[in-house]
């Protein structure tokens, strides 16, 4: 997710906090815990502006503190706007190269002409998976009663509106590709040229939705 997204996302909360009233109790709890994970998600866990949002320091009367927390996520727009913080934070960042190194080895092996296409799908397909997983668990997101796969995750970003429809049939199609290479079903596989195509489109669905 680059930083125009997540400004977005913040003014979305911020609209969220501007409807709360003095005596929304229930209202504050819920918009309280989405502001607390979204900062932590993306300034970071021991930052600064996770530390402001303590419920002990907050005021009793809700519209006051739900303009507490509208100031706080103004104040971090203001930061990602100066560039003081990237759109994600240092541990996402981290588990982003780590997928990004992935995928370099799995262009290494699509050109290794002693490796069957198979090995780079599988590969391919289990980066793409660990990218999303690891993207619903820092955005503290619910899978609810679905088990953990990469339909799973997949559908569960797009219903927080954080990948689009056309997101959702691309990763169907590269899941059915590394579904055919996991189970030996060569001539659903589709040779190097089809696996050469999923690695240039995960490469650039990883690219859209990391820091620019």
């Amino acid at each position: 997710m680059n930083t125009d997204q997540v400004i977005a996302k913040a003014n979305i909360l911020i609209e969220v906090c501007s409807q709360i009233g003095e005596k929304d109790f229930g209202q504050f709890r819920g918009a309280h815990a989405r502001v607390s994970d979204f900062l932590s998600t993306f300034a970071g866990s021991r930052s600064s502006f996770v530390n402001e949002i303590d419920k002990k320091s907050m005021p009793s009367d809700r519209a006051r503190a739900a303009q507490i927390l509208i100031e706080l996520l103004k104040s971090f727009i203001a930061h990602l706007n100066d560039g003081l913080v990237s759109g994600l934070s240092p541990e996402r960042q981290a588990e982003i190269d780590v997928t990004s190194d992935l995928l370099e080895q799995a262009q290494g092996l699509l050109k290794s002409k002693s490796v069957h296409p198979a090995a780079p799908a599988v590969l391919i397909g289990a980066t793409l998976e660990e990218f999303l997983r690891n993207w619903v668990e820092d955005s503290a997101l619910s899978l609810g009663n679905r088990k953990p796969s990469l339909d799973s995750y997949a559908t569960t970003l797009r219903e927080a509106d954080f990948i689009s429809k056309q997101d959702m049939k691309d990763i169907a199609s590269w899941g059915g590709i590394r579904n055919h290479a996991a189970h030996g079903e060569w001539e659903e596989l589709g040779g190097r040229p089809r696996i050469s195509i999923m690695l240039e489109g995960v490469n650039l669905f990883m690219r859209k939705h990391s820091p620019e």
